[in-house]
């Protein structure tokens, strides 16, 4: 298994604009993500897999049978189609910075858009590797067409050495995780795994298996509009109604104040007119205990906003997204350790590293399908500042096949 090969795959990958589209009710959300699926069946047949399918949903699964006796657990790799639509997939040109020298690199001198060591500092781990980064005006793709990369370049490195035992193994690549839609339609039967890791993470040994409990939360303020100028005792401000009620909530408990296993609110979106004003948060803990109370308190902040005016004026709707996966793992926790040692064979140290956020993972681990998250190799995702180095993306390829192995040694569950 070369290193090239699998920077092959990912350059060309990278190529094609998978980004997906939350306005779009259908699955998949945008016309890329078709084009780029038929591509990949098509390559997952070249290379030998079997069963290859892409379902209306445009779902991409597919097989390698099992070239060993015993009856042993399938094991699944999932990763997804889209990129982010929080910046452009269009027209990716990635570069390829041989033996990095630690100094900030010049993605774009045009633009001034620089990948600087001050600001992020973690790329000064990857000093003498070679890193490939964007030209500066989209994304890169990393999250996660380099997760789609690593599983078909193992699978066709497994197909390849035959003298590898392993059992079955089956694959999904799955469409519009980036809004959310990842396991909208993922047929948990049909995919027939025992168990199934998404390759989704960051940094090299990244193993993850929690993550975020998540929910939404929309709100509207309504004000009375009257003219300035005679609006004494009349007029209601909803703007400012609203920002009475952001004042109320913990300052310290927002995404750029937390890290680790804290969780916050984040206001994403803010609509203010006099009259009507509407807020959307996201809300996160890892802890269900604190992320009921977190909910509670909005609903706790309204109630107190509309007795004070003494009619309701303010409205909230939350809606659960996601939960914790942590729940669904602990009682099968040997699928954790299986990921540790096959890392550890790699020699790769495990980073055991809460998900600040949620994965395909989270929400099939509710529906049956045990699953922690793998490293994919990227780093700062969504953005222009993103790049990953090669030596990681070889790393991950190498985990994988070293997965298969182990599982080869397991009993049937």
């Amino acid at each position: 298994m070369t290193e090239k090969t699998v920077v092959d795959r990912f350059l060309k990958y990278v190529g094609f604009n998978t980004q997906s589209n939350p306005e779009d009710t259908h699955s998949p959300s945008s016309e890329g993500q078709v084009v780029f699926g038929k591509m990949l069946a098509e390559e997952l047949l070249l290379i030998g897999l079997v069963d290859v399918e892409v379902d209306w949903n445009g779902y991409v699964m597919a097989t390698l049978p099992s070239n060993i006796d015993a009856e042993v657990p399938v094991v699944g790799f999932i990763a997804h189609m889209d990129t982010s639509p929080d910046c452009s997939g269009k027209n990716v040109r990635p570069r390829i910075i041989e033996s990095y020298d630690g100094q900030d690199l010049v993605l774009n001198e045009e633009k001034k858009v620089v990948l600087s060591t001050k600001r992020f500092p973690e790329i000064l781990k990857y000093k003498r590797e070679s890193l490939i980064v964007t030209d500066g005006t989209t994304l890169l793709g990393a999250d996660d067409k380099a997760g789609l990369a690593e599983i078909v370049t193992a699978m066709d490195y497994l197909i390849k050495h035959p003298e590898i035992g392993h059992g079955k193994i089956r694959i999904a690549f799955t469409p519009d995780e980036e809004i959310g839609r990842g396991a909208d339609h993922f047929y948990v039967p049909n995919f027939g795994a025992d168990f199934a890791f998404t390759m989704d993470g960051g940094e090299l040994g990244e193993l993850q298996y929690e993550n975020f409990n998540a929910a939404s939360a929309h709100l509207v303020f309504h004000g009375i509009n009257v003219h300035p100028g005679s609006a004494k005792d009349k007029m209601r401000n909803s703007i400012l109604v609203a920002n009475s009620f952001i004042s109320q909530l913990p300052s310290e408990e927002v995404p750029e104040r937390t890290d680790h296993y804290d969780g916050f609110f984040h206001l994403v979106k803010f609509d203010g007119h006099v009259d009507r004003t509407e807020l959307e948060f996201i809300i996160r803990d890892f802890s269900k205990e604190n992320f009921e109370h977190r909910k509670s308190l909005l609903e706790e902040l309204v109630g107190l906003l509309n007795q004070r005016f003494g009619e309701s004026v303010v409205n909230i709707s939350i809606k659960d997204q996601y939960f914790n996966m942590k729940e669904k793992i602990d009682p099968q926790f040997f699928i954790v350790e299986l990921a540790r040692e096959a890392m550890v064979s790699c020699g790769i140290e495990p980073l055991i590293v809460p998900v600040r956020g949620g994965t395909d993972g989270s929400r099939l681990s509710y529906m049956g399908l045990p699953c922690p998250n793998l490293f994919g190799g990227g780093h700062n995702f969504h953005g222009e500042y993103e790049f990953i180095p090669v030596h990681s993306m070889q790393k991950a390829c190498e985990v994988i096949v070293a997965i298969a192995t182990r599982v080869a040694g397991m009993n049937r569950i």
